[in-house]
């Protein structure tokens, strides 16, 4: 959907969870030499800066990264990597930027690897393009990410990791997110195949995650925090969750220890919990 803007929920806890698996999955691919190309459907503006009107709006990064922003001791390894790609962005210690997934990627890209970031919106797209077009490696499209991926796999090198993580704002994203992962699969069954979806109440939210592990023979983990209450009428974003097809081995470990303790400093109720799943091939 056109009308969503990422800088509104830049930072929040969907982002966090979102980006503390994305780093581990590229820690995972870069352990062999050989490159790999990244990709990622719904690229968004790249950069967000948390002092913006849209940021300050509803304030959703307080409960997101400012808040592990603030922890004064230790945390799981892989958040800590996380929060330190987010630090190379707030050298000073102060967090007024967030990275979004683009960067993220751009930081831990070595020179054989490969990105292709694909954004739809007109506003995004040239913020995108400022930001990371001039760069060796990168290659940015404006147009419709689930369309795209088709030309990307297989890739040269035979390693891939695409994120896909659309708005769901329109209730045609669940299918499609859907579709593109299958026909992806079919192209490249190898792949790294990252989806991420909120947790809401809409037609087709419940069934995207059973569906995303029937395309999986070869093995899925799925990892969910549910941090807040929705509202009197059952909306809002209660959580968010990931679902990797292809996982790495080591990935289950990392977030046995990380959920547990993300849903712990994150909650916003008393009810907060987290659901970590593994299916091996």
């Amino acid at each position: 959907m056109l009308a969503y803007r990422h800088a509104f929920h830049a930072g929040n806890h969907a982002d966090v969870l979102k980006h503390v698996v994305l780093v581990q999955l590229m820690r995972h691919m870069a352990l062999k030499d050989k490159g790999y190309r990244i990709v990622d459907t719904h690229a968004g503006a790249g950069q967000y800066a948390l002092d913006s009107p849209q940021a300050l709006k509803k304030g959703e990064y307080l409960q997101g990264i400012a808040r592990l922003w603030a922890i004064d001791g230790a945390v799981p390894q892989c958040v800590a990597d996380y929060l330190q790609q987010v630090r190379r962005l707030n050298p000073d210690g102060r967090l007024q930027l967030y990275p979004g997934s683009p960067l993220l990627a751009c930081q831990l890209l070595r020179p054989q690897d490969q990105l292709r970031l694909f954004e739809l919106h007109p506003a995004e797209y040239p913020a995108l393009q400022a930001l990371l077009g001039d760069l060796k490696g990168i290659e940015l499209r404006q147009t419709d990410g689930f369309a795209a991926l088709k030309s990307q796999l297989p890739p040269p090198t035979r390693r891939a990791l695409v994120l896909i993580d659309p708005s769901y704002e329109g209730h045609a994203d669940y299918g499609r997110v859907l579709d593109a992962v299958g026909d992806g699969l079919r192209r490249f069954a190898q792949g790294v195949v990252m989806v991420w979806y909120p947790v809401v109440t809409k037609p087709g939210a419940a069934a995207l995650v059973q569906g995303l592990k029937a395309l999986a023979p070869q093995g899925w983990l799925h990892a969910r925090l549910n941090l807040q209450q929705p509202d009197a009428l059952g909306f809002g974003l209660a959580g968010s969750g990931v679902v990797i097809i292809n996982p790495p081995h080591t990935l289950h470990a990392q977030l046995h220890t990380a959920l547990p303790w993300l849903a712990r400093v994150l909650a916003q109720h008393a009810g907060a919990s987290h659901r970590l799943e593994l299916r091996e091939a």
